[in-house]
């Protein structure tokens, strides 16, 4: 006797779409993996894809982006098809006087953590304004909050996108589309240190003394430090309810610096 049909396990056409970028490790893996256990289709981007960084799921794409590269955004969006937020989180670290960074290095910075946003933002809009839907979660971070030595540069591309986001809520109100900021505090679970150290083209010799004093003040701190797992929430809590923050500073430092501004 032929054995009974089992019924099909009914798809979720409701289950919604999140593109992250910057997924290969940091805020956008846990990001990433945050949304997969919460029932959401994740699109996980990055600049070289990997497949053993996160948990293997039905649910899950991961596709090469690359934020400097106009064709690779559009190959990745096309991609992705129809989703309902992105989370613009690629970004890479500086930590180096003024003085001692070529201005091509600035450019760099600035391509990636600035001009990468909004090009990625460009090319998710035309998809959400006809539907009249959607969420933008920029992650910038709270340097921007309070002034630090050797991170002007870097300070002052995210800054730049804290502005960007602000003003484009503001045109995007009229579409039902939202735009919001999430600033994360300083995070040891993540690479941004060692990546940031790595960037390092050689601190002029009269800063020493300042580099010194900051390599110190990290290692010293005890203050409670923002995880990669607060972060993960901040970005929920703005995606998944209209009515939370569109300034959200995650992780307890970076709160503090918050209402300390």
């Amino acid at each position: 006797m032929s054995p009974e049909p089992t019924n099909p396990v009914p798809i979720n056409t409701n289950m919604k779409t999140i593109l992250i970028t910057g997924c290969s490790s940091g805020f956008g893996l846990e990001i990433a993996k945050h949304f997969l256990d919460r029932n959401w289709k994740v699109v996980a981007t990055m600049r070289t894809p990997d497949p053993e960084v996160l948990p293997a799921s039905e649910n899950l794409r991961i596709l090469p982006l690359d934020v400097t590269d106009a064709a690779s955004i559009a190959a990745a969006i096309r991609e992705a098809g129809p989703i309902d937020a992105l989370v613009n989180n690629a970004g890479i670290g500086l930590l180096n006087a003024l003085e001692g960074t070529p201005i091509g290095k600035i450019r760099e910075i600035f391509e990636t953590n600035t001009f990468g946003t909004m090009a990625v933002t460009q090319a998710v809009l035309p998809q959400f304004r006809e539907r009249r839907a959607g969420v933008i979660v920029n992650v910038t971070s709270s340097v921007t909050l309070k002034p630090l030595l050797l991170l002007s540069i870097y300070t002052a591309s995210k800054a730049a996108v804290n502005a960007f986001t602000e003003s484009l809520a503001l045109e995007l109100a009229p579409f039902n589309i939202r735009a919001a900021l999430v600033l994360p505090g300083q995070a040891p679970d993540t690479r941004f240190a060692d990546n940031a150290r790595a960037l390092m083209l050689g601190i002029p010799e009269a800063y020493d003394d300042l580099a010194q004093k900051v390599f110190t003040g990290w290692a010293e701190s005890t203050d409670p430090k923002t995880r990669s797992r607060d972060v993960a929430e901040a970005v929920w809590s703005v995606v998944t309810d209209p009515a939370a923050p569109s300034f959200l500073p995650a992780g307890p430092d970076a709160v503090a610096w918050a209402a300390a501004r």
